[in-house]
C-alpha cells in the first residue's frame, strides 16, 4: 500500500549553469509542491501506515528550511533546479522516513519532477 501527503511551499532562486539572457539566470519565485510517497503495510491498531500527522511533523521542518527563502543559499543545493531540488528533498526526507517510495516536486502546475531514489 501507499500513502501520501502533499505540502506546498514558496522559494525564490536562479539557475547560474544556464546560458546569459535565459529567463532563469534571473531570480524568480514558484509555489512549489511537494507529494510524499510512504510504501508499507497497515500495522498496529489504528488501521492506518503512519498518521498523517505524524508525517507533517516530519517533513515540515525540511519546508520550513524551503519556505519564503532563496534555494541557492541552501547548502548543498547551488544549482537549484527542480531535478537537484528534488535529490536535496529525498536525501532529507529517507533519513527521517526510511519507508518513503517516491516524491513528485512540481514547479508549476504543469512542469514537475518525479523522484525514486535512484
Amino acid at each position: 500500500m501507499i500513502i501520501y501527503k502533499t505540502f506546498t511551499f514558496d522559494s525564490a532562486h536562479f539557475l547560474p549553469n544556464v546560458p546569459e539572457g535565459h529567463k532563469c539566470k534571473n531570480m524568480h519565485g514558484h509555489t512549489y509542491r511537494l507529494t510524499v510517497f510512504i510504501d508499507g503495510e497497515i500495522t498496529g491498531p489504528y488501521g492506518w501506515m503512519i498518521d498523517f500527522a505524524d508525517l507533517k511533523k516530519h517533513i515540515s521542518p525540511i519546508i520550513n528550511q524551503l519556505d519564503h527563502h532563496c534555494l541557492n543559499n541552501l547548502e548543498g543545493l547551488e544549482n537549484p533546479t527542480s531535478e537537484n531540488l528534488v535529490v536535496w528533498l529525498w536525501n532529507r526526507i529517507k533519513l527521517l522516513i526510511p519507508e518513503l517510495k517516491r516524491i513528485e516536486l512540481n514547479e508549476t502546475a504543469t512542469s514537475g519532477v518525479i523522484y525514486e531514489g535512484k
